[in-house]
């Protein structure tokens, strides 16, 4: 009995094998003629899209009531409904966002860098698509759309796989893509979505050499460690966001609330929300007890270090204890790590031990210790006196991103249209042999 039970998933997995390379194999072909697109093709294909969606968000938003029924039915926290969340006024915004995306120059085609060589050949560097992207991500279906939209911009075929707890939603908001493409003449099988609830559907794309150009998970760091893990293509990985705040010894305080209410609470969900207060001993203790009286006011759960615990004995028992897992948490929710340290020495010392290299951010109205944070920092995107959350393709004026690279090739910070291209080298001569 236990043969035949083997034998019967072997042969599913065979199945699940074949229809995901079948899928991958026809985004392959598609790309070919992707790559041929010119801009009004492409960027007509893009407002078609944004129409569709608008046409299509009744039949989108009771796909997505599916998967949050089922979220909650599950007991899933907040933060992740939130992330799983579709609305008509986010609907209008994913539209909002192919119309931006429209306004950006394709940089496909973009001569990067022309010269003339001695023997008088001319040499271009020329912007070209990658081919087809491998798109692995979890719970959040406007990425469906962003890593699409990007990846059609770009010239680009992607095959998309989110997690099977949005995947009413993905299927739907993937319908909407391909009725687009097929009213706008162009190859609808250049947007393929995998439905699988195996988790063996990311790794038979992940090893799809060949077929797949480049990985890009977007996620957890579960998520990302299996497809590194698993992959025998090329990853563009995008990292978790641990992301810290240091008020310096001067900060102003307005301005230092402003921010920390900000990068904590807006979104706690997301990989640019601070989860890390690091406060200067010498920031007058006034100051620092308003802050953190402000952000439990605000429902965020503080854990503190032993030293801000014993300068504001008035708060002990608001503020949690923290433990050393705590300074390499992200929690995504409205929790968040405390630590006074002595100095900015101090600081960027805690940073450089547990910080994921998303963002990190100095509030502080010295500009020797500003340039120094700046300059000292290995992360993505540093900031002076503003909050982690513009770590955002959107706000950088990139248009809708693709993921926020954490690494340091190819791509690094927010993913806009041009880390979808690689290039290739144009010769042109005259009858030149060598």
């Amino acid at each position: 009995m236990q043969k035949e039970k083997n034998k019967g998933a072997g042969e599913t997995m065979e199945s699940l094998k074949t229809k995901v390379l079948e899928q991958i194999s026809l985004a392959k072909q598609a790309s070919r003629q992707m790559a041929m697109l010119s801009r009004a093709e492409k960027d007509n294909a893009l407002s078609l899209i944004a129409e569709q969606l608008l046409a299509d968000q009744s039949a989108i938003l009771t796909a997505n009531e599916k998967d949050i029924a089922k979220a909650v039915a599950d007991g899933q926290p907040e933060s992740y409904l939130d992330r799983l969340r579709l609305t008509p006024a986010r609907i209008g915004e994913l539209a909002s966002g192919l119309h931006q995306l429209i306004k950006l120059d394709d940089p496909v085609g973009q001569l990067m860098d022309r010269w003339t060589r001695p023997n008088g050949l001319v040499m271009e560097q020329i912007r070209v698509p990658l081919g087809v992207i491998g798109m692995v991500y979890e719970a959040r279906p406007n990425v469906t759309i962003d890593a699409a939209a990007i990846a059609l911009k770009t010239g680009n075929s992607i095959v998309l796989r989110g997690s099977y707890s949005a995947v009413q939603s993905n299927l739907a908001l993937t319908a909407s893509i391909r009725t687009a493409l097929a009213a706008g003449d162009l190859p609808l099988e250049a947007v393929q979505y995998l439905p699988y609830e195996e988790h063996a559907s990311v790794d038979i794309l992940c090893t799809a050499t060949g077929l797949i150009d480049v990985i890009i998970p977007r996620g957890g760091a579960g998520l990302i460690q299996r497809v590194l893990q698993k992959s025998s293509v090329p990853v563009l990985e995008t990292g978790i966001g641990n992301c810290h705040i240091f008020v310096d010894y001067n900060a102003v305080y307005d301005m230092a609330e402003a921010i920390v209410i900000n990068a904590k609470t807006t979104r706690p969900a997301v990989c640019n929300a601070a989860e890390t207060l690091l406060l200067h001993r010498n920031w007058p203790l006034a100051e620092q007890k308003a802050l953190l009286q402000k952000l439990l006011a605000a429902g965020v759960e503080l854990r503190a270090c032993d030293q801000t615990r014993a300068a504001h004995a008035e708060l002990a028992s608001e503020l949690k204890e923290a433990v050393e897992q705590d300074w390499d948490t992200e929690y995504s929710s409205l929790i968040m790590a405390v630590r006074t340290v002595d100095s900015l020495t101090d600081a960027l010392e805690h940073i450089a031990r547990h910080s994921t290299g998303h963002s990190e951010a100095i509030i502080t109205e010295d500009s020797e210790s500003a340039s120094r944070f700046l300059a000292a920092v290995d992360a993505t995107t540093v900031y002076h006196n503003a909050s982690t959350r513009f770590t955002d393709g959107g706000e950088f004026g990139f248009g809708a991103e693709i993921g926020i690279s954490t690494q340091k090739l190819h791509a690094r910070g927010p993913m806009g249209l041009p880390a979808l291209t690689s290039y290739k080298y144009v010769v042109r001569g005259t009858g030149q042999i060598r």
